[in-house]
């Protein structure tokens, strides 16, 4: 049998909802133009940093694990959306920036491929559902 996962929202005003995620609360609510009052991000984004989450939270995992010793990393998701309602997500592209001294390529794209094919369950999804692709950058300091 499936794990199952609930939340609920429940509506504060307006277009305003609250949420509660693993103890937080979260409150979504639309721009001031379309009838909200611009107190949280839009549902959609979060899609996005729901993926940035599980993919960053993997990679810096398994390169811990790995002894890779990263000074900074920063995860940016780039979502492409359909001109025509319903508006959707068609297309997401990841870029994975790392940033240290001599770090060894190899292993910071098996990190990348350990996520994106095995461990992160919102890549997983959304993989069904649209084009998901993603590039890695390396600074050196």
């Amino acid at each position: 049998m499936a794990d199952k996962v609930s939340i609920a929202a429940d509506w504060l005003d307006g277009l305003a909802f609250e949420a509660e995620v693993n103890g937080h609360k979260i409150i979504m609510d639309a721009e001031e133009n379309v009838g909200g009052k611009d107190r949280g991000p839009r549902p959609k984004p979060l899609m996005l940093v729901s993926l940035a989450g599980c993919t960053s939270m993997d990679v810096i995992s398994i390169l811990q694990k790995m002894k890779v010793p990263v000074e900074k990393f920063r995860l940016i998701v780039e979502g492409d959306l359909t001109t025509e309602h319903p508006k959707q997500f068609c297309r997401m592209h990841i870029i994975y920036e790392f940033t240290g001294k001599n770090l060894p390529p190899d292993k910071l794209k098996h990190a990348i491929e350990l996520s994106q094919d095995k461990y992160c369950g919102v890549s997983a999804t959304y993989k069904k559902a649209l084009e998901l692709t993603w590039e890695m950058k390396i600074n050196e300091t």
